[in-house]
């Protein structure tokens, strides 16, 4: 491996995956949705009432955030088509290997954005909860009106930092067999026999980099607009 580093390689090497950069984002934005949606409702559970769902979402919250990544990713990759053929005679071995990534991911960014949800909701003062619904509001009213206008600016910071965090989790999945852009990387590496890896590594970081800038962007925009209506509701 005497060979010089070339850096026009880098730059040769980012078409080569710029079209797998779709995979990358389609499996992140699946998981974003399926992700907020499992998020929301173990958020409910953790401030609701019933102390039996406040303990299992907690306990959900606690096993999947000491969980390395790659470990759920095989246990759901190998143990989910298992589990399901046995428990209910139901085939999912020709799912496609991004069902198991979004599945994967789907479940860990859940247990972040349940917390983030949960924190950014209890940020909010009770008092104007407590004034809206003296004035007229429903309960329900309350919250998608006033309080959750407010909870969701406390909270876009945070989810922008796990949906960044979500896209550098996505390149593990590579490792089950997914082509997307690491995966596309790690193929090129291998067909030129591990010659210019640094170089197609150095490609990779650049264009999660600008993905990453993207992801930042795109909330601080969101982030401004929500802050100004916070701003003229108070």
């Amino acid at each position: 491996m005497d060979r010089p580093f070339e850096p026009q390689r880098i730059f040769t090497t980012i078409p080569v995956l710029l079209p797998y950069v779709s995979v990358t984002v389609g499996v992140a934005f699946a998981t974003l949705a399926a992700g907020l949606l499992l998020g929301w409702l173990l958020a409910a559970a953790k401030l609701g009432k019933p102390g039996f769902l406040r303990f299992l979402a907690n306990g959900y919250t606690w096993i999947l955030r000491c969980t390395p990544s790659i470990v759920l990713l095989f246990i759901v990759f190998y143990g989910l088509p298992e589990a399901l053929i046995r428990l209910f005679g139901i085939n999912i071995h020709f799912f496609h290997t991004a069902f198991f990534v979004i599945v994967t991911l789907s479940l860990l960014f859940a247990a972040t954005v349940s917390e983030i949800m949960r924190s950014s909701y209890l940020s909010v003062d009770r008092g104007q909860y407590e004034a809206a619904v003296s004035s007229g509001l429903s309960g329900l009213q309350a919250n998608i009106r006033i309080v959750l206008p407010q909870a969701a600016v406390s909270a876009l910071p945070n989810l922008g930092n796990a949906l960044v965090s979500l896209m550098k989790e996505g390149a593990l999945a590579y490792t089950i067999g997914l082509i997307d852009m690491m995966g596309q990387g790690i193929l090129l590496i291998a067909r030129n026999y591990g010659a210019w890896a640094v170089e197609t590594y150095t490609a990779l970081a650049l264009l999660y980099w600008a993905l990453i800038i993207v992801i930042e962007k795109t909330f601080g925009v969101i982030e401004r607009r929500l802050s100004r209506g916070k701003r003229s509701i108070g």
